[in-house]
Order: C-alpha cells, then structure tokens, then sequence
C-alpha cells in the first residue's frame, strides 16, 4: 500500500494511527477504519495517552511476550499495557523493538478505544490508584533518596516483596511505596533488624501476599462461572467490577488474622517448644539424623492416589474442583486437629503437629474423609514423630524426608508410621498399630514401618466435608 495520502479514500492505516499518537502494534487495524485524531471524541489526548502508558508501564507486554521499546522522549518504561477484557487488541501501542526480524511491521496500528474501552480503562486506573494510596511519581533513585538508602538497596526491597526490575528513569512508585519500604530501613538502622533479615521479612510478606491475592481473585472468579453462568473473561471482568467492595474488608481480615496467627505462634514458641523436645527425646540416645534440629514435630504427608492420571481424563473446571475440594477438606481437618498447613503440592498436602497424637488424629481424619469423599480418590497418608528445622515458612529434616518416603510406600487407604513414632502411639488405647515387612527406604536404609488404625473413639468431628 502506498505511503502517500489518496484522493480517493483515507489515509493509510497506519499513517492515519501515526497522526493519532498511537504506535505500532502487531495487531493490523481495519484498514478501511477510521482513527480519530488527538482529541477527538473516541480517541485519547496527548495527555490521556502519556497517563495511560505511566499507569501500566511496569506490565510486561502481552502482545509480544516480552518487554517493547517506548519512545526514547516519553520517559516511561519499555513496557506495553496488558489486554482489555472486551477483547481490544492492546491499551495503548508502542514502537516495538526490532519488530522486522520478527515479521511484524514496525508502522502497523492498533484500533482506537472506544467509548466503553475508554471508560473500562479510567475504572482500572482509578481501582489502581486507590490501591496504590498516591500517584506514581517517583523513579528508583527518587524513590530511595525518600527513603535515605541506595538505588540498590531500595531495588533489593522491591525485589524481596516479588516486583520485577524496572528500567531508573520509570516514573513506576509512589510516596507510599517509599514510606512502605522505609518502615523496614528504619528497623535496620534502630538495630531490631540486620539487613538479611529484612530482607528475609519483607520475602515473607510478598510471597504470602502474591499467593494470597492470586488465590482470592481465582476464587472470586470461580464463584462467578459456577453461580452466574458466565464465561472466564466475563467473570474476570465482573471481579474487577466488584472489587472496590471487598478491599476493605479483605484487608482488615487480613490484618486480623495476621496478629491472630502471630499469637498462635507466640504460643508454640514460648509454651510448647521444652516440653515438645522433651517428649521427642525419649527412647533415643542423641545420635539420630535429626538430634541436632530446634523443634518436636509430628509431620504428615496426605498424596492423592492416580492423581496424575486422573488430572489427564479432567476437565479444566472438574480438575479445579477436585484440586479445591481436597485442599479445603485438609485444610479444615489439620486445622480442627490443632496443626498446621505447611503447604499444598497440587495432589499432596504437608503438615506439622504438636504432638504425635494430634499429628496421629489429623493423619487418621484425612484418610478417613478422603475414603469416603464421591469426589477424590483415595489417598496415602504417613506420619513420623522428630525433629524439623522450620524456615521460610517450610519445614526440613530427615523427619520430612522419612514421611514423604512413607507416604509413597502406604497402600491407598492406609497410613504408614516409622518405629519410633509407632512405639509413641502404642502407649496409648486410642491407636492400633500393625507392624509391615521392613523395606528399604531411600536415604535410611531399612525402616521398619507399621500401618496406623484406630482403635476406640470418633476422632476429629468435621462441622461438614
């Protein structure tokens, strides 16, 4: 197609983008179309368009699947903003880099934004600064002058909460991310914190958070498919819609529960820590694999049987309420039984107890629930009484090892103990274990397990399953 303007019909396409203040994507826009000008009705301003790219300048392109190049005069990052739920082919354009040698042209154009595009656009900007508390102003020098440290320093904070880089002159944070990631410098420099540590807490914090808000929208998004009949795109869409609502209360219930949570585990670490290493080391002499770790725990493994084949024959949505369902049936009886929920793989479930009792009752709870559940199948539970290192939130040691050994040596159905957790159980009525032909278990040896039954009493009641 010519580069001159015809007098028999409109300009180019992508002259007629050019004159527009979009650049190029790799979407072709109707070549027929027309593309109001700066400032007409249906377009953006000068203005408009430089906000939107400053808005979205820390996604990663879509378009593309990797970063492009925004002009050198505009000052924002080399970034594209991601797609638009109506299905439009990308928020804003800009000159990709090296387009030729990917067979894309360097001029092509992107449609206008509609009227409805527009107004979904300024809903999600206004929803991010909401979420944000200020404006982006400040590139990652300005950012850590706020905050009296280095440029390095302020970009290892941002890293540690899970962000990725962003090019120095990007004007991507806000005088509330520089008095956010302060509060962590200043307990560095009143000596609470070395700066490893706060590092390590600010890790903490945004691997909790991500997980947190990833599994919060997908289970809003569900919540829609499941009750209002909608497509995927149009439930993500209604969750954005209805998000203003909820981020109130979801942040005071996260405030809530983290001071509830870090109470619970005040207790474990000043009332139940002694008498915990007290009661590990009887009958042993010292000189096990785990002797020297700080913490008695009860550790079990839950591993949902032919889970890999099952996950092939699946739908997307009947894989996803299986993978919920055993996750929330687990959750609820390591959490009635007094445990907790270190973390779940897909198809198996990692927690930790007190005692080997309460670790014995959550193990016995989930094989029995999961037996009877119409929609898992059956699963392989194992629990040994030891000694963990806990860090990062995980737990480690020969303890984990030997049980997630044992959990792939049970049948389905059924739970495997190690000896020295079976001799714990034994001495009390409520436990019938059944010595198994010894076996050789990768990294111990042999290991003389016994299947763990219940004997009297109905164990660990479920308000429901």
């Amino acid at each position: 197609m010519s580069e001159e303007i015809s007098e028999q019909g409109p300009p180019p396409s992508w002259k007629r983008a050019r004159q527009s203040g979009f650049g190029a994507s790799p979407y072709m826009a109707d070549e027929t179309a027309e593309v109001p000008r700066l400032g007409d009705e249906g377009g953006y301003t000068a203005e408009q368009l430089s906000a939107a790219r400053a808005d979205w300048s820390d996604f990663p392109s879509v378009s593309t699947g990797r970063a492009s190049t925004a002009p050198a005069s505009s000052g924002i990052s080399q970034t594209s903003a991601p797609a638009d739920p109506a299905g439009a082919a990308a928020f804003i354009g800009q000159p990709l880099a090296d387009t030729h040698s990917e067979g894309v042209s360097a001029t092509a154009p992107i449609p206008a934004p509609s009227l409805e595009e527009r107004e979904w656009h300024r809903n999600i900007r206004d929803l991010e600064h909401r979420l944000l508390g200020a404006e982006r102003t400040l590139t990652y020098r300005e950012m850590a002058q706020r905050m009296g440290v280095s440029t390095r320093s302020a970009r290892r904070l941002w890293r540690a909460l899970g962000f990725p880089n962003l090019d120095d002159d990007v004007k991507a944070f806000t005088e509330t991310d520089a008095e956010a990631l302060a509060q962590m410098v200043d307990l560095v420099r009143e000596g609470h914190l070395n700066q490893e540590a706060a590092i390590s807490l600010t890790r903490s914090v945004g691997q909790m958070t991500d997980r947190m808000v990833v599994w919060q929208i997908e289970a809003l998004v569900e919540d829609k498919i499941a009750n209002q009949e909608l497509s995927d795109a149009q439930a993500r869409t209604q969750v954005v819609e209805a998000l203003p609502e909820l981020i109130d209360p979801l942040q005071q219930l996260m405030g809530y529960a983290w001071r509830r949570q870090l109470s619970a585990a005040l207790q474990r670490l000043t009332v139940r820590v002694e008498s915990g290493l007290a009661s590990v080391s009887r009958g042993r002499d010292g000189t096990e694999p785990d002797a020297p770790l700080p913490l008695a725990r009860a550790v079990g493994f839950a591993d949902l049987v032919s889970y890999t084949s099952l996950s092939r024959q699946m739908s997307e949505r009947t894989l996803a309420h299986m993978v919920q369902r055993f996750e929330s049936i687990c959750a609820e009886i390591i959490s009635i039984g007094g445990g907790r929920l270190v973390k779940t793989v897909g198809d198996e479930v990692l927690y930790n107890a007190e005692t080997p009792e309460a670790g014995a009752e959550i193990a016995l709870a989930l094989a029995e629930t999961i037996a009877t559940d119409d929609v898992l199948p059956e699963a392989r539970v194992s629990v040994v009484w030891g000694r963990v290192l806990s860090r990062m939130g995980d737990i480690y040691g020969p303890t984990v090892n030997l049980a997630a050994r044992l959990t792939s040596l049970a049948d389905p159905g059924t739970i495997l103990v190690d000896s020295t957790t079976a001799a714990r159980l034994d001495e009390n009525p409520d436990y019938m274990l059944v010595p198994q032909p010894p076996r050789i278990v990768r990294g111990f040896g042999e290991v003389a397990p016994s299947m763990l039954l219940r004997a009297r009493g109905s164990g660990i009641a479920l308000d429901h399953t």
